[in-house]
Order: structure tokens, then sequence, then C-alpha cells
């Protein structure tokens, strides 16, 4: 079939500039930190965004194809495991009688990329000039968000002037970078990791078309292609790719047969069909998860930018694997897993695509059994989740790294930095009140909130005081390790141990079998489960009474108050400017601490202690982690402080979205783009959950005129909009069972026949 008459529409970009994101210039130095910007990714593949057309012999920086799961260990010396590139199967080089079309950047006299978020595609116009010849390229790229092993390229060349002998050349690069070729064939390679027995399939097929006329291939070796042919002026040269990727975990499992099946599927529906179905699976997508702003162009822009690639991260269909540090846009942090994907995503995920959100919590609850031998292994009960994990779930935390002033710091954070444990416990309960999920609770998150819950019992050793202290750990504020009780550590502690109690009571009352089994199975008998209210009652929080504020750990008040404002536009981290140990012995706060715990428990911060917690906080943080400001934005949100709570949201965004620097080399910061969602919805709409509903109560930003957002509660749908104008929410329940929404403390009854419209005062 001819490729004419749908190529053009397919690389022609959505028609509203608010979803797409362009560059109109090629900048060598900042070439990799746009290629992580403009990735696209469907939680399996992930693509980084090169140039459509390589130059030279070999790509300068080689394009990267990332495959969700595929860890190895570099050498049989190292313990740390990476995430693997997978073979980049976009490769494309034009060629003429004396090399390269494009030997040098200067070689493109115009240059366009565009990431169309709407679709989900990456998109490139550009032109190519050689002596006596002048040739106009158009490209699509993407990888399937409706069927995650595919991925697609298309080219289309138009030669506006020249008549010469050329050739298109079609390859993959890096087949051999950490992986070991167990069999490549014409269309299809295989190859394995070289310690961790995984196993990666390709299957490929390239067709090309002139002037709507198949061209057989001059040359097709192993994963080669080569055409070519004498093009003239108004020619029309169209190219397609199509891949299927598959990964093995295991030596019995050969995944080549599988990638050949989903390829021939493919490649019967053809480019055509591998499009429509991506671009239906995106639209359900936004129609479920699209957040509107009005009267704010850069803030619209920034916010589908993070939803695009919040979208782009995960992968309902596989518990097998959770979200890194930058997702499958870059290789910084090794791929590995943080506490950042609990507190930072799962809202967003848990809010809008639940299903997502299950497979997330369902990795941790399939390395639940790495997360006990690590508690074990130190001396304690229960579940202790590695601090850096990746498909395994085992320790995954470097022993040493290089600081920011370039000498080598040993790493804590494997052993001390524990909150871990009950950020992921804050995570299971979150999902059971908004999802309702009782198959889940029964078979998973009631598990992972015993054992964790079993393990800060352990943990927090009652002492004469009356008291139990949890002693030596770091919490999120990285810049004071061996800590006595971290208020965020212990608090979120006592909250685990507490739902941990509301799960077990929970179960006796609906599934009295299903408690009695999981009692069973981990050795839970009424004698320890008695002590654990007392546990949780006595731990100590570091609360003054007088004041209401939290000491952020055990002695935190005593240290060197040092004034940041003294330090304004400095371009280095706090612990740089001050040194290692005076930071350790000051009050500066690297990131987000107690203000992460007013964050995620404002019910813990009652009257004024919200207040006067955030502001004591605030102006002692350094932000020196791309986490920070999102949180803050979203503490001062709820408290009003809109005008704050914009300055870090904008400073969330900038990460990765200004070119002052290139700081998103190694990928975008994907938890940070989770938090701008949540300062949107949990701080600037005041979303909340109530177990009879949600909550709302809202302070809309001064220069937001309205704001509108899709989110799910237990199997309903609800379209929120909030207009200033009218100074009122209206709230549309689009499927699903009547259910109470609260507006400012009021409760209104909300269902399927008509929308509500709720005033509200506070919408100035």
């Amino acid at each position: 079939m001819s490729a004419l008459g749908g190529m053009e529409q397919a690389l022609t970009p959505f028609a509203d500039p608010a979803w797409l994101l362009e560059t109109h210039s090629y900048d060598p130095l900042r070439e990799s930190s746009r290629a992580s910007r403009f990735s696209v990714s469907n939680g399996f593949l992930g693509v980084r965004g090169m140039r459509a057309v390589s130059r030279g012999e070999q790509q300068v920086i080689p394009a990267r194809t990332y495959v969700a799961g595929l860890f190895d260990t570099p050498g049989r010396g190292q313990s740390v495991p990476v995430l693997i590139p997978a073979p980049d199967w976009l490769r494309v080089r034009l060629l003429l009688a004396g090399g390269p079309l494009v030997h040098h950047p200067s070689d493109l006299a115009a240059y366009r990329m565009t990431l169309d978020k709407r679709r989900g595609m990456l998109l490139t116009d550009a032109r190519l000039v050689a002596p006596d010849l002048a040739i106009s390229l158009r490209s699509l790229r993407l990888v399937s968000r409706a069927e995650p092993a595919l991925g697609l390229q298309l080219l289309r060349l138009g030669i506006e002037a020249g008549s010469t002998a050329i050739a298109l050349e079609a390859s993959f690069e890096g087949m051999h970078f950490g992986l070991v070729a167990e069999h490549v064939d014409r269309d299809i390679g295989i190859w394995r990791t070289r310690h961790s027995a995984k196993r990666v399939a390709i299957a490929a097929s390239a067709r090309l078309w002139i002037d709507g006329r198949e061209i057989a291939p001059a040359e097709h070796g192993p994963m080669h292609w080569r055409w070519t042919w004498s093009c003239h002026p108004e020619q029309i040269v169209e190219f397609e790719r199509i891949v299927a990727v598959v990964r093995s975990d295991t030596p019995e499992r050969h995944p080549g047969e599988a990638a050949q099946h989903t390829l021939s599927a493919a490649r019967h529906r053809g480019w055509r069909g591998v499009v429509a179905r991506h671009q239906d699976a995106w639209a359900e997508r936004w129609q479920r998860s699209d957040v509107e702003v009005d009267g704010d162009a850069p803030a619209q822009q920034a916010l589908r930018f993070a939803l695009y690639h919040l979208n782009g991260a995960a992968n309902p269909a596989d518990p097998q694997v959770s979200i890194g540090a930058r997702a499958l846009t870059g290789d910084d942090y090794h791929g590995h897993v943080f506490w950042d994907t609990e507190i930072y995503l799962l809202p967003f995920y848990t809010m809008t695509w639940p299903e997502a959100a299950r497979a997330l919590l369902m990795y941790r609850y399939r390395t639940l059994d790495a997360a006990r031998e690590k508690a074990t292994r130190m001396g304690w009960r229960g579940a202790l989740y590695a601090w850096e994990s990746t498909d395994t779930g085992a320790e995954a935390t470097p022993d040493q790294v290089v600081g920011p002033d370039r000498r080598v710091v040993d790493v804590l954070c494997g052993h001390q930095e524990q909150h871990i444990s009950a950020d992921i416990a804050y995570a299971v309960w979150q999902y059971w009140e908004a999802s309702g999920d009782e198959a889940f609770l029964r078979d998973a998150g009631a598990e992972i909130l015993c054992e964790t819950a079993r393990f800060w019992v352990s943990r927090a050793q009652l002492e004469p005081d009356g008291r139990r202290h949890i002693r030596g750990v770091i919490g999120p504020d990285e810049y004071h390790e061996t800590i006595d009780d971290n208020a965020f550590t212990n608090v979120m502690a006592r909250r685990n141990i507490r739902r941990a109690l509301d799960a077990i009571a929970l179960l006796r009352a609906r599934w009295p079998g299903h408690a009695a089994a999981l009692a069973t199975r981990i050795g839970l008998d009424e004698a320890e489960l008695q002590l654990w209210p007392e546990a949780a009652e006595t731990i100590a929080t570091g609360r003054q009474a007088d004041s209401g504020l939290f000491e952020q750990f055990e002695g935190y008040f005593a240290l060197e108050d040092i004034d940041l404002s003294l330090y304004a536009g400095r371009t280095v981290p706090m612990d740089v400017v001050l040194g290692r140990e005076r930071t350790q012995n000051s009050q500066v706060v690297k990131q987000a601490d107690v203000v992460a715990l007013l964050g995620l428990l404002p019910d813990e911060f009652p009257g004024a202690a919200a207040a006067a917690n955030y502001r004591y906080y605030a102006k002692r943080c350094s932000h020196g982690s791309s986490l920070s400001a999102a949180m803050h934005g979203l503490a001062a949100a709820r408290l009003g402080e809109t005008a704050a709570a914009m300055e870090y949201f904008h400073h969330t965004a900038a990460i990765d979205l200004a070119d002052t620097h290139v700081a998103i080399d190694g990928g975008v910061h994907i938890a940070g783009l989770g938090g701008m969602w949540l300062m949107t919805v949990f701080g600037f709409a005041g979303l909340a959950l109530r177990d009879d509903g949600l909550a709302l109560a809202p302070r809309l930003p001064a220069t937001w005129q309205g704001l509108a957002f899709a989110v799910e509660w237990r199997g309903r749908r609800l379209r929120i909009r909030i207009t200033r104008e009218s100074r009122a929410i209206e709230a549309t329940l689009l499927c699903g069972a009547p259910m109470m929404l609260h507006v400012d403390g009021t409760a209104h009854a909300l269902n399927a026949e008509m929308a509500l419209g709720v005033p509200v005062a506070g919408l100035v």
C-alpha cells in the first residue's frame, strides 16, 4: 500500500499551540537537555528526543532507548545495578557519493522540533542543504500509549532542488552497549544483560516509498536496510519503521517469538493503525487527567508539560517495575526508584489513573520480601524498604558518591533514610481511601501496612522518659545525618502504625477469613498487636506545646541560625557555600522536611500551628533538591499564600523548562512534575479526601481566572471547574453513583443527573 496521502497529516502538529512545545534552532550546548525534555515514553519504552537524522559515521550523542526493568550491574565488582540502554532503533543517515549529507549541525539550514503533547509524539521539520541539493525533511517518532511494546518512526523527504544519486540507510546503533548479542538476524535481535539474566528482543520492519511506489532495499542485513535511487526535484520519499520490543526477566523465557508476533500484528494494521490507536489512548488519558488554567498561559504550558510526562511514565500493565527518579527520559540515578514515586507521583495516578497507581503499589508488594530482608539484616522486625531500588527491591544506594564540591562522600541514606517505609504506607492508605479497591487492600495493601508498622514498633525504642525514640536517621533534609527523632520520620511512622491498626480492624469486620490468613502468614499474634497502640501514642514527635512548632529533630533549635537572604543569587548549593561541617551544624535545611509533613498530614497542624511551622522553616530552606519547592508550594497554597505558592510553582516549572542551565541532561525531574499537579489540585483547588466523598477549598492565584481538572473517586469520574468571575465551583459527575462534595466545609449531593454549582465566597 502506498504511504502517500496520510503521512503528511500525521506529521502535522496539533492545531492548538497550547498543546505544543517547540524549539526553532539547533543548539549543541543544550542538545542533551532538550533530548530529555522532548522524550517520548509510555512507561515501558522511553526514547530521548535526539535529531531525526544522524550525522557523520556515528552520533556524537547517541539516541537512547530505555526499557523499563532492564537493569544490570555494569561489572562483577560493582554492586549497584543500573538501567541499561537498549539498542537505538532510530538511526537514519542520508548518503551522497561523497559521504553523509549531514556532516555538521550547520548543514541544517532550518530546524524545528515539536513535542505534540496532545498526541504524544515528537515531530521534526528541517531543511538539509548540500552543494546542488536541498531537501525538506519531516519526521515523527512515538512509542505507543495503546501498545507499549511498539515504537514507530516516520520520515518524509521532499526534494526541493538537485538531481543526484542518494541513499537512505536505516540501522541500529549501540547494539553492544552494556548488552551481549545472543542472536541478531535480518529483522530480529535478541540481547541479554551480562549479569542479571534479563533479555530484550527487538523485531523491526522498515519500508520506503518513492512517489507512492514501494522500493525494495538494495541491502538488507542484520538490523540494517539501505535504499539507493536517483533523486530529482519535487520527488517525495517516505520511510516507515516499526519496532516491537519485549523484555524477559527469566532465562527460561525467550522474548523473540513474542516480539515477532507483536510486530506482525502491527504491520498488518500498518503505521496508520499504530498512530490511530496511540492517539486514541492519549485522548483518553487527557480526558481523565487534563488541567486547564484560564488567564495564565505559562502556567498552562508548564502543567501540560508535566501531565504529558506523568502520563508517559506509567505502565499499568507491568507491576514488575516502578518509576525511577528521571522516569524513562534519562539515566541520572541509574533508573532507581525513590520515595519520590509514592509521595510526589502516586497522588496524581491515584486520582486520575488508579490502574497505574495500583500497578506501582503492587511493585512495592512484590518487593516486600526484600524489605523484610533489609529490616532483618539491620536488626529490626517487619519491612524496611530500600532507599534506592530497582526491579528486585534490594537496596541499591551506592556507598559513596562524588559531592558537589568534587570530594568523595560516604552515602548514609541506604542505612538511615528510613522514612521511606512510612511513605509507602502513606501511599497505600491514600490509594485505598480514594479507590475503595477492596481486593488490593485484602491481598496486598494490608500486608504492606502491617509489615511496615511492625518495623516502626521495633525501631522506636522505649526509653526511661516514657517515650519511644527513633535514633540515628536521616529525614528528607539530607544536610543533617545520624539525627534523633526526626519529626517527619516519627510522625509518619506513628501514622503508619495507626493505619495498620485500621486495616486490621477493617479486615476483621469485613473479611475475617482474610484477616486470619494474613495474621498466620506473617506471624502476627494478639500479644504483639496489643503493643502497637501504645507504640503509636508514645513516639516522640518534637512538637512544642507552647508554640505548636515541630522541632525538625532533637537539638535542631540549638543549631546556628543562618540568614539565607544574605546568600540570595547564589548558583551553588548551600552545603558548598558553607562547607559540609558548618551546614550540618546549622539550621539550614536542604529541602522540605517539617514542611513536607505539613503538606502530607495537615491535620497534625491544628489552628495557627500550620502557618507558624511553614513560616519558621520556609526561610531556613535552601531548596537544594528539585523536590523542595513543590512541597512548599502545596503548603503555601493551602494557607492562602498564593503569591508565594506561585513563586514555588514557577521555580519547579523552570527546572525542566528553562534553558538557563543544563540541569536536565540526565532526564526530566518527574517528581517535580508530579509536584506541580499536587500544588494545583491539592493546593490551589484545595482537594482533600473524605470517607464520604471529596472536599474542595479553592484559593486561586491572582492571575488565574479559572481552573478545571478531572479526578476520580471510588469508581466515579468528576470534572471540576472553578471560576473567579462567577465565584463558583461547578462539578459534573461524568460516571458513577451519587456522592458527596464538600466545599469550604459544607456538604453537597452530587449525581449524574445535573451539574452542581456552588458559590465560593473566598474567590476574589
